[in-house]
């Protein structure tokens, strides 16, 4: 089977819990590696941190230039349009990876989808249609983009799940978060919510209560 590629950071033993994190529009999967030893996750946790690279496409919003995307945008409004099937096509394979980790030994009650822009908009829809029930969705500075549309897996119904955003967000507003949680909640779903006096980005004590929130879910 064919996988995107992905940096790969191992624990110091063998791995019992896995992290498969989606970068944002135009970056690659090296973005988040630096903040790994920033988490200061107990060793015994074991968690192998995974994350992808989305292919280049051509995305409408920057002039159809070709860069490193999860699906294309067609506008960057409110009611942003997006590629419907290109999110679900790269949720199809974020789900091969979590099949992969089930392959390597890591029950998925242990593996947490995490994803930041556009990444988050592709767990949200990963995670809540997946058919097996997962560690922990954990979605930053994004927006749900396929609410209208997802088909909601009844496994992972009561799955964990944080919102992370910043209220000074230029790219993807505040409200876009506070719309996700409202539909989350919508749905019968419960969601944790948190923001930082940031833009577009990822703020110090965010690091810290993402490593809080993870060996909550994983200890």
């Amino acid at each position: 089977m064919d996988y995107l590629p992905c940096v790969e950071i191992e624990p110091q033993t063998s791995a019992t819990a896995s992290v498969i994190w989606l970068h944002g529009l135009g970056a690659d999967g090296h973005d988040f590696a630096p903040i790994i030893p920033e988490l200061r996750l107990p060793p015994e946790l074991a968690v192998r941190f995974v994350f992808p690279h989305a292919p280049s496409i051509p995305v409408t919003i920057n002039g159809g230039a070709m860069m490193p995307a999860w699906y294309d945008i067609y506008e960057m409004s409110l009611n942003r349009k997006i590629d419907l099937e290109q999110i679900q096509a790269s949720a199809a394979e974020v789900r091969k990876l979590i099949e992969r980790e089930n392959d390597r030994g890591i029950n998925s009650s242990r593996i947490i989808l995490a994803g930041f822009s556009q990444g988050g908009a592709v767990v949200y829809e990963t995670a809540l249609s997946h058919s097996e029930a997962l560690g922990g969705l954990m979605t930053m500075s994004t927006y749900f983009a396929t609410a209208d549309s997802i088909e909601l897996s009844a496994a992972n119904q009561n799955i964990p799940i944080h919102i992370f955003h910043g209220t000074q967000d230029p790219v993807v507003s505040e409200i876009l978060g506070q719309q996700a949680l409202e539909s989350l909640t919508g749905m019968g779903y419960k969601a944790e919510y948190k923001t930082y006096p940031m833009q577009h980005s990822v703020h110090p004590q965010e690091i810290i209560d993402i490593s809080e929130w993870l060996q909550q879910r994983l200890k």
